[in-house]
């Protein structure tokens, strides 16, 4: 058996992250991935970005040193291959690119601004298809700081794809309009009528933690009942109680009613009444596309 150890790097808007993957090979077998380490970083790009269009110089600052302890990490881990992607903050950015350069010059990591498509595309490459099942329909919600992809699945394919500027740090700062709301709900309701008893997948931090907290075990899916019974339950704290109290950390207490207030509008407007955690994301679908792309093709 080969081991390979990989690494991604998911900059987005309400956190920065390093996921490290083994990946298991062994002769006439498909590879495994198995977890080795996630670090998180919160540092509030968008908080920058959808207030004063570009990323100040403090958090700059704080994006190239946190990129350097995750090079060195890497070093240390012995990684081979990684990649850096950019979301929905740094793209918006006017001085995205100009950032990216100048992350690139004081660390050496090169850091890659994704758009929506490209977001969605590297999501739906994760292990998601192990839940897709064939003659069921399935929305997926990928909820994050700046944007939330959507993808809708049928008979095992995707039917269709679209990154919204709609997520839990423009919710937070009340930069969503409610004709975005409205763009959404009509996009959702129009990829998704024909299908009947169509279950929602998601993924992102906040529906991590629920999960979590639920109790629920693996692959046990939560109903858009309980959603909002634990939407209701968590308002019922102010945001320091969340904190001390409910355990969130400081940058998902103030976010995470945000975060569900998609879930459950979405899963509404699709008439799906269960939800599955996989606990997949972007980084997921960084590692399967350096996988895929890079290393296979090479072999």
């Amino acid at each position: 058996m080969n081991i390979r150890k990989l690494g991604a790097i998911d900059i987005g808007s309400n956190g920065v992250r390093l996921l490290i993957m083994n990946v298991l090979e062994a002769e006439s077998e498909q590879p495994l991935f198995r977890k080795n380490s996630l670090v998180r970083v919160p540092i509030r790009l968008g908080a920058d970005v959808f207030l004063d269009k570009k990323i100040s110089e403090e958090n700059i600052d704080r994006l190239a040193e946190s990129m350097e302890a995750f090079r060195l990490l890497m070093k240390v881990n012995k990684v081979e291959k990684y990649m850096a992607c950019a979301t929905s903050a740094m793209r918006e950015a006017i001085n995205g690119a100009a950032v990216s350069d100048e992350v690139f010059k004081r660390t050496g990591v090169k850091i890659n601004i994704i758009d929506g498509s490209e977001e969605a595309k590297i999501i739906a490459s994760t292990d998601i298809h192990s839940l897709i099942k064939d003659g069921k329909s399935y929305l997926y919600i990928d909820v994050g700081g700046g944007s939330t992809e959507f993808t809708v699945f049928a008979n095992g394919e995707v039917q269709n794809a679209r990154s919204f500027p709609i997520g839990t740090v423009r919710l937070l700062d009340d930069m969503v309009s409610s004709k975005m709301w409205n763009e959404v709900k009509g996009w959702i309701q129009e990829n998704t009528k024909k299908y009947d008893k169509i279950e929602a997948v998601g993924s992102g931090g906040n529906i991590n933690k629920i999960f979590k907290n639920s109790g629920k075990r693996e692959r046990q899916p939560l109903s858009l009942k309980y959603l909002k019974d634990y939407a209701k339950y968590v308002s019922s704290f102010n945001y320091e109680e969340r904190i001390r109290v409910l355990e969130f950390n400081p940058d998902r207490a103030d976010v995470i009613l945000h975060a569900m207030s998609i879930y459950i509008n979405t899963m509404k407007w699709s008439g799906a009444k269960l939800i599955h955690v996989p606990r997949i994301g972007l980084a997921d679908g960084i590692i399967k596309t350096i996988y895929y792309e890079q290393i296979q093709t090479s072999s």
